[in-house]
């Protein structure tokens, strides 16, 4: 996914260049620091896309996107790309309501903790960054003031967290998120040396490990998960270079056999920058009005 992830950056960068003088004039900001974890033994990088109106209004507290970057980016994913100054035009238009959007650096995480134990990423988030940015950016409280979003293997993180803590966010949505009914499946005919088995090899265990990829699946989570009032939005290509429309079909299918309610859209396009950049607004608008509820 490294060569998408790229090619989207330079696209969105190229966005960043023309859009450029537009965002100045209309305000807003983007911070980044860094958070010392105890859990990971590191400090962890990450930035946050403020609206105008935080910096003019000391009172007031903001709902919380978090949002997870793709496998090959980093925190600085709306700094860099050039999508902050799409988050701009849709609020000059009047299309986004005031909120936070995070980005923490996930690296090859997919947000989980890893099998072996070693990086425990899901804890790190939910014990020590979530708390931490919400005490120090003037986060409204509650679940109704936070959702999460993510890309690719973000995608997959935002599917997860979001169906394992439904106490935690009230909505979630994901851009051709890395969707794998069956692992077994996924890696037929591959080595452990292959790029799939590298790709997981990280998180899962090399090779890796079914049972594990199982029940840390978003597809598995959510046939039994308690999802009934969470505002549920995704979208896939139906040329996805790595079949994860294949995976997003089939969790359609569980929503939809539960009577969960679900946007689900499967569009023209690969798992590649010009697909994440027409289809990034339609879930920044979703979260919006969630918020508005």
């Amino acid at each position: 996914m490294n060569r998408p992830a790229h090619a989207f950056l330079d696209f969105l960068l190229l966005i960043s260049v023309v859009c450029l003088p537009n965002s100045l004039r209309a305000g807003g900001r983007v911070a980044c620091n860094t958070i010392p974890s105890k859990i990971l033994a590191r400090s962890i990088p990450y930035c946050v896309v403020l609206p105008p109106s935080f910096d003019e209004d000391k009172a007031r507290h903001f709902p919380v996107l978090y949002f997870l970057h793709g496998l090959g980016d980093n925190e600085q994913f709306f700094v860099h790309s050039g999508a902050w100054n799409l988050i701009q035009d849709m609020r000059d238009r009047g299309e986004l309501k005031d909120f936070l959007i995070v980005t923490p650096e996930g690296r090859s995480s997919f947000y989980i903790n890893a099998r072996d134990g070693n990086q425990r990423y899901e804890d790190f988030l939910m014990r020590e960054f979530l708390p931490y940015i919400e005490q120090h950016y003037r986060a409204a409280p509650g679940r109704t003031n936070r959702a999460i979003s993510g890309i690719s293997m973000g995608g997959y993180g935002a599917l997860h967290l979001a169906f394992h803590h439904p106490q935690l966010f009230s909505s979630v949505s994901a851009h051709s998120a890395a969707l794998i009914d069956k692992l077994p499946t996924f890696l037929a005919g591959t080595t452990p040396d292959s790029p799939r088995s590298r790709l997981l090899g990280h998180v899962f265990g090399n090779p890796p490990d079914p049972a594990f990829w199982e029940q840390n699946n978003p597809i598995a989570i959510s046939r039994t998960g308690n999802l009934a009032n969470m505002g549920i939005y995704f979208d896939c290509g139906d040329e996805d270079d790595f079949g994860f429309d294949s995976g997003a079909r089939i969790l359609d299918k569980v929503l939809s056999s539960r009577h969960i309610a679900h946007e689900f859209h499967i569009y023209s396009g690969r798992h590649d920058a010009i697909y994440f950049a027409a289809h990034l607004p339609a879930s920044l608008g979703f979260h919006s009005r969630s918020f508005l509820k």
